[in-house]
C-alpha cells in the first residue's frame, strides 16, 4: 500500500465528514486508506463515520488521549509506505496526494512534506512552513518583529520568509495538520513524542527529522484548506497547555540560564494570551446576498428558504464559475459551492482566487444536507443545516 491518510478527530463531527470525502476523492486513483482515530468526542463523530463510512477503519479511544498519543495510534494501525498526518478540519484537492506523493518519491533523504495551507476565507497561513523557534526566533515571534521587518532575514525565521508562499523548498519545521512522511521513519523516530500533550508535537518531529539528516520541504504545488481552530477553543486552558508546549520544547533541546528562561516564560505569557485573544470571535457583518454555484435548479430555493434571504443561481451547466460586478458592492455577499458539481480542488481555488474580496464561502458536501465554512483562522466554523 502507498498511503495511509491518519486522521485525528475531537468533536468536529461535521468537519471530519466533510474532511473524509475529500480525502477519500483524493484516493481514488491511489492504493491507499483512511484511519480515523477519535479521542472520545462527545459528540456523534463516530455514530456518523459508522453510519456514512462504515468501510474506514476507525479507532474510538476510550479517553482524549491529546494529539501525539492519538496519531500514534493510528500510525500503528497503518500499512502504507507513507502515512499522512491530517488534521480533520481540512480539505484536499482531488491531486493533492497523487502530487505530493510524486513529490516526495523525487526526494533524497526525505524528511516531512508540508503544503501550502490557506484558511476558509482563502487566505494563506504562515505556518505552513517555519524556522526552528530557537528562542531569540521565538522572541522575535512573540515581538512581532516579522512584521515589522519581514525581509529582514534575521527577523523572518519563525515562518521561513527566505521562500515565497509560492515556491517549494527546504524548510526545517511544518505544522501538523498536514505532514506527509515516510512511516518507516515516523516508526524508527518513535512518532510524535507523548509526553507533549499537543501545540510543540510537530515542532517537536520536524527537528528530530532534522536531526537524522533528513530535509523537510514545503510543497507550493497543491493548496489545502485549514479551518484552523475548530478542535481547539482558545480559553484559559489552551494558555496553559500552549505554555507548557513551548517549555517542554525548549526544556528537551535548548540549554538556556534562569535569566532567558524567566524571560522567555514572561514572552510564552504574553503570546499565549494574545492567542488567545485573536481566537475570540469577532462581530461581522452577516451576509445579506448569498450566490449558489450549482447545476441543481431545485436547489436555490431550499437555499432561500433555509437561509431566508434570496439566493442567486448560477447554473454550472451552462455558466462558468465567476464573479460579476457584485464584488464592488459592499453589501457582505456569501459564495455557496455545491461540492457535487464544484470540485474540492475548484472550491479552494476559487477561494483563493477570490480571497480579500468581502466574501465569505461556504460548501455543500456531496451527498449532505449541511453547509459548512468559516472565514477566516481566528473564528471557529459555521454549520447550517438544510434539511
Amino acid at each position: 500500500m502507498q498511503l495511509s491518510v491518519v486522521i485525528l478527530n475531537y468533536n468536529v463531527r461535521y468537519f471530519l465528514e466533510l474532511c473524509v470525502l475529500s480525502v477519500q476523492s483524493a484516493l481514488e486513483n491511489i492504493d491507499g486508506e483512511i484511519v480515523v482515530v477519535d479521542n472520545n468526542s462527545s459528540d456523534d463523530s463516530c455514530a456518523m463515520m459508522q453510519k456514512r463510512f462504515p468501510e474506514i477503519k476507525l479507532i474510538r479511544n476510550k479517553d482524549n488521549l491529546g494529539f501525539p498519543k492519538g496519531n500514534n495510534i493510528g500510525v500503528a494501525q497503518a500499512k502504507g509506505k507513507y502515512i499522512c498526518i491530517l488534521n480533520p478540519d481540512t480539505v484536499v484537492a482531488e491531486d493533492t496526494f497523487t502530487k505530493v506523493l510524486a513529490f516526495a518519491e523525487s526526494q533524497k533523504k526525505l524528511g516531512i512534506v508540508g503544503v501550502k495551507l490557506v484558511d476558509g476565507g482563502g487566505n494563506f497561513l504562515p505556518e505552513s512552513k517555519r524556522g526552528i523557534p530557537t528562542p531569540f526566533v521565538a522572541f522575535t515571534k512573540m515581538m512581532g518583529l516579522y512584521k515589522i521587518r519581514p525581509k529582514f532575514e534575521l527577523f523572518g525565521k519563525y515562518y521561513a520568509q527566505h521562500l515565497s508562499d509560492d515556491k517549494s523548498g527546504k524548510v526545517d519545521i511544518l505544522v501538523g495538520a498536514f505532514m506527509l512522511m515516510e512511516r518507516r521513519l515516523y516508526q524508527d523516530l518513535g512518532g510524535f513524542d507523548e509526553n507533549c500533550f499537543m501545540y510543540s508535537d510537530d515542532i517537536d518531529l520536524s527537528y528530530r527529522v532534522l536531526k537524522e539528516g533528513k530535509s523537510n520541504y514545503y510543497f507550493h504545488e497543491t493548496t489545502v484548506i485549514h479551518y484552523k481552530g475548530e478542535s481547539t477553543i482558545k480559553d484559559g486552558i489552551y494558555m496553559k497547555r500552549f505554555q507548557e508546549a513551548m517549555n517542554f520544547f525548549y526544556k528537551k533541546h535548548f540549554k538556556v540560564s534562569a535569566i532567558f528562561s524567566m524571560v522567555m516564560k514572561i514572552g510564552i505569557g504574553f503570546f499565549s494570551f494574545i492567542k488567545m485573544f485573536r481566537g475570540q470571535p469577532k462581530s461581522k457583518k452577516e451576509p445579506q446576498s448569498f450566490i449558489l454555484y450549482s447545476s441543481n435548479t431545485e436547489l436555490a430555493k431550499k437555499m432561500t428558504s433555509v437561509l431566508q434571504k434570496k439566493v442567486s443561481f448560477h447554473d454550472l451547466n451552462t455558466e462558468k464559475m465567476v464573479i460579476s460586478c457584485l464584488i464592488s458592492d459592499k453589501t457582505p455577499i456569501e459564495i455557496l459551492l455545491d461540492n457535487h458539481f464544484v470540485s474540492f480542488k475548484e472550491c479552494i481555488d476559487f477561494m483563493e482566487s477570490f480571497k480579500n474580496r468581502g466574501l465569505s464561502f461556504k460548501i455543500l458536501p456531496k451527498s449532505t444536507a449541511f453547509l459548512i465554512g468559516s472565514d477566516n483562522s481566528n473564528e471557529r466554523g459555521t454549520v447550517v443545516k438544510i434539511e
